[in-house]
This record gives C-alpha cells, sequence and structure tokens, in this order.
C-alpha cells in the first residue's frame, strides 16, 4: 500500500510539472512590445539609391603631344576660369615660331622687291610707248625709217613683257607671305596649346599626371567640376514614375551621415528606362551640401509624392505580412492578427485606411510572434 502512495505522488508530481509547463509555454503571459495607434501627417515618398554628381564637369587634357613642364594645381583645390592649369615643354615650339616669322620676313621682302620691279617695269614701259608714239608720227613723213619705228614696237612689247613678269612675280610673293602667315599662326597655335587654363570656375577632383610626364591628345591630366550646380543622380524604379515630376521635394541622406536628411529638389526625369533594371534616371539638385562630400559618394533620396497632416498612422516595422498587410492587435490582454488596408507608405511610417483607429494598441513584432488569442503582458512604447 505505502508502494502505491509512493508511485501516485510521483506520478501526480510529474502531472504538475508537466501542466506547469504547458501553462507557461501556450497559456502565461508572455511581456511584448507595444504602442498606440496615432493619427498625425504622413508624407508618400518614392525612394532611390544614386551618387552625387555635378552637372558640369570637365576632363583637362592637351590638344597636342608633349612633355608636362608643370602642373600648377592638385585635387581639392579650387580654381577660377582661365586660371593656368598645365604648362608643356614648349622649348622646340618656340624655335618653329621664330623660323616662321623668320620665313614670313623674308617674303615680305620678296614683295617688297616685286613691288619695286613693277615701278622699275612700268616706267620703261611707259618711255617705250613715248617713244613708239612719237616715231609713229614720223614714219609717214619719212623722217624715221620703217626698221626704227619696228625698233621701237619691239622695244615696247619687251617693256610690256617685263612689267607682266614683274605683276606675276609679285602675285607669287604675296602667295608666299599668305602661306608663312598661316606657318605663323599654326605655330603660335601649337605654342599657345602648351598652356592649359581652366574652362570654368570649379574644383579639381582628381589629379592623373605629374611633371615629367609624357601626354598626348585625349589623355587625362586633371578632372574638373563645376559646383554651380550638384545633384543626386538616382534610380527610380520605373513603376513608380507615374508619380514623379520636377520641382517636388526631397530628402537626401548620405551614407557617411545617415542621421542627416538634406533637402533636395528633382531637378529632372530621364525619358529613357534602363532595358535590364528597368529603373529611371532621376536627378535631384542638393540645397544644402554636408561638410565632408565626394562626388561618385553612395547616397538615398526620399522624394514626396504626396501628404496628408491628419490620418491614422502606424510604423512600417509593427506590420506583419501574410500574403497581405496585417498587425497584432491587443485587447483585453490577448493578442490577435488583424487584416489592415494600406494607403500613403513613407519612408519609416504608413497611413491605415481599414482595420485600425486611433488610440488602439498594437504589438512590436520581433522574431517570435505569438500565435492569435495568446495573453500578453504589454510593455507601451
Amino acid at each position: 500500500m505505502k508502494q502505491y502512495y509512493k508511485t501516485g505522488l510521483k506520478l501526480l508530481i510529474v502531472i504538475l510539472i508537466g501542466c506547469l509547463l504547458v501553462y507557461y509555454l501556450f497559456f502565461a503571459p508572455v511581456s511584448v512590445e507595444s504602442l498606440k495607434v496615432i493619427s498625425g501627417p504622413i508624407v508618400a515618398e518614392v525612394m532611390g539609391t544614386g551618387t552625387l554628381e555635378a552637372r558640369v564637369q570637365a576632363t583637362i587634357s592637351p590638344k597636342i603631344s608633349g612633355r608636362i613642364a608643370q602642373i600648377f594645381v592638385d585635387q581639392g583645390d579650387n580654381v577660377v576660369k582661365g586660371q593656368k592649369l598645365v604648362t608643356l615643354d614648349d622649348e622646340d615650339l618656340r624655335q618653329q615660331v621664330e623660323m616662321a616669322k623668320a620665313e614670313l620676313s623674308f617674303a615680305q621682302a620678296g614683295v617688297e622687291r616685286a613691288v619695286s620691279q613693277i615701278k622699275s617695269a612700268e616706267a620703261t614701259e611707259k618711255q617705250a610707248k613715248t617713244s613708239l608714239d612719237r616715231q609713229s608720227k614720223l614714219v609717214s613723213s619719212g623722217a624715221v625709217s620703217v626698221d626704227a619705228f619696228e625698233k621701237a614696237q619691239q622695244q615696247l612689247e619687251v617693256a610690256q613683257a617685263g612689267l607682266s613678269q614683274a605683276q606675276s612675280a609679285k602675285i607669287e610673293a604675296e602667295k608666299l607671305v599668305a602661306k608663312n602667315e598661316a606657318s605663323l599662326q599654326f605655330a603660335q597655335a601649337q605654342l599657345a596649346y602648351t598652356v592649359i587654363n581652366s574652362p570654368f570656375d570649379g574644383l579639381i577632383v582628381k589629379r592623373s599626371r605629374d611633371s615629367g610626364d609624357i601626354v598626348v591628345p585625349g589623355s587625362m591630366v586633371l578632372d574638373i567640376i563645376s559646383l554651380d550646380q550638384l545633384w543626386i543622380s538616382a534610380w527610380i524604379d520605373e513603376t513608380m514614375l507615374g508619380s514623379l515630376k520636377a520641382g517636388q521635394q526631397a530628402k537626401i541622406v548620405f551614407r557617411s551621415d545617415p542621421k542627416t536628411e538634406l533637402p533636395g529638389k528633382v531637378a529632372r526625369i530621364s525619358p529613357q528606362a534602363d532595358s535590364e533594371t528597368r529603373e529611371v534616371l532621376v536627378d535631384v539638385a542638393i540645397d544644402q551640401m554636408p561638410d565632408i562630400w565626394a562626388v561618385g559618394q553612395r547616397v538615398e533620396v526620399y522624394i514626396e509624392t504626396a501628404r496628408k497632416e491628419d490620418t491614422t498612422v502606424i510604423p512600417q516595422r509593427v506590420i506583419v505580412w501574410r500574403q497581405q498587410p496585417g498587425v497584432y492587435v491587443i485587447e483585453k490582454g490577448k493578442t490577435y492578427w488583424r487584416k489592415i488596408a494600406i494607403g500613403l507608405e513613407g519612408k519609416d511610417k504608413v497611413e491605415v485606411t481599414q482595420g485600425l483607429q486611433p488610440g488602439q494598441v498594437v504589438l512590436i513584432p520581433d522574431s517570435k510572434l505569438p500565435r492569435d488569442g495568446r495573453a500578453v503582458k504589454v510593455i507601451t512604447k
């Protein structure tokens, strides 16, 4: 009898322990965090990821091949339009300019000689014509022989040929002058190309060469951007294109400072979508730059597409999806999943159009979601 009593007691203890375990596992209230549903403003936003870019940028490269003599700026330097940035070795080109000047002077002297020859030939022609006119009057009276008259004609023809030759020589000399002037202009232009100036006010963002390097046309020496307009070139899903337009307000968050939101505005929207990612490029002008920034830096933008000032809103994080959106509401110490309808969606809040009312308490879900009807102990946030 005593043995049966001990066995029964042990069995009772096991049953009690099992009941306690079942109670704590399935029925005891669990501590959960919660918050009250409120009314407030909601801003619908479209999110995109992009990079900080300059609207105007240029690559500084030489127009001629040569050796870099000196670079006057470095990356991070501010420059003004017309400022000297780079010079190339110009010794050979200076010699070419001097040679072209000497050849031009020689050609100009040739023109002057041709002009003198023309004047001399004109005087000779004039004299020969005067002699012929005089003898033509005398040959009819027999005072001058026919041979003398014919000789005077020949002298005029020789003088006219000499004048024509002098005039042709002047034309050739002028052509040579024009050629040498073009050669001088070309040599001077080549010499001018050894000095590279800034095309606009801006900031040097990259330096790729040093003094002594050999460069060719098109090879990058410096990269320069204009600071007049910097913007974010962000990729937005093409499904959002219908809600976007120029002038919309935006918030800009640099990854280097994720807690700071800077104001911006949509500047332009690309009319072409990427055929692979199905995204559209949207340029967002930034009104205020952070203290430290870099061109090409990754940035998130949140473009405001709609706004309501007073509506039912909840944080994004309390939504639990079961093929459709819902939340865990807490009623009379127990929690139940309830379907909701979502309206405007912001960065971290959403509008609830059906299923919730301000003042209701909803659960903040964690990795372990309670089952429907589970008793809970509320910790209000």
